[in-house]
């Protein structure tokens, strides 16, 4: 299986009376947002799940990638953690590749947990890209980076 972590782009500051939810992207996030979209769009296999947090700045995020329909997960949202983004992807037998957008610090632990076995503060900059593949070798699962990008680097 191959799971795509998105991070969100960048986005507002949180202001008073605000909910996390409810922050947009900033300008820079847009353009940070349709970089990485194209570079995802010459990547990503038709067949690949899109699921979203509900939170407004993963939304906008994900809009970059046009012509395709994501779904809105809960369990996806801040503070949700790594068990609930592992069980909505279905972490690793999930028929097709599965693209989520997200937010820190659980993508980061996600990334490090299949990677090394152990949750670590891992940081996955705004609108970064973590392609992980699963694949069994011998009776035993291994997880493969497949590759990083940054809207940096585009």
């Amino acid at each position: 299986m191959d799971l795509i972590l998105w991070r969100h782009a960048e986005a507002h500051p949180l202001r008073e009376g605000q909910s996390d939810l409810e922050r947009r992207l900033t300008a820079q996030g847009e353009r940070q947002a349709r970089r990485m979209a194209v570079w995802l769009e010459q990547r990503l296999p038709a067949s690949t799940l899109l699921l979203v947090s509900p939170a407004q700045r993963c939304q906008a995020t994900v809009r970059a990638l046009e012509g395709r329909t994501p779904r809105t997960v809960a369990a996806l949202g801040p503070e949700q953690g790594v068990a609930a983004l592992l069980a909505a992807v279905q972490w690793p037998d999930a028929a097709a590749p599965v693209l989520v957008v997200g937010h820190q610090p659980t993508l980061g632990q996600v990334a490090a947990r299949l990677l090394t076995g152990t949750e670590q503060d891992w940081s996955v900059k705004k609108a970064g890209v973590w392609w992980l593949r699963s694949r069994r070798r011998a009776g035993q699962l291994q997880t493969v980076l497949h590759g990083v990008m940054g809207p940096e680097l585009l």
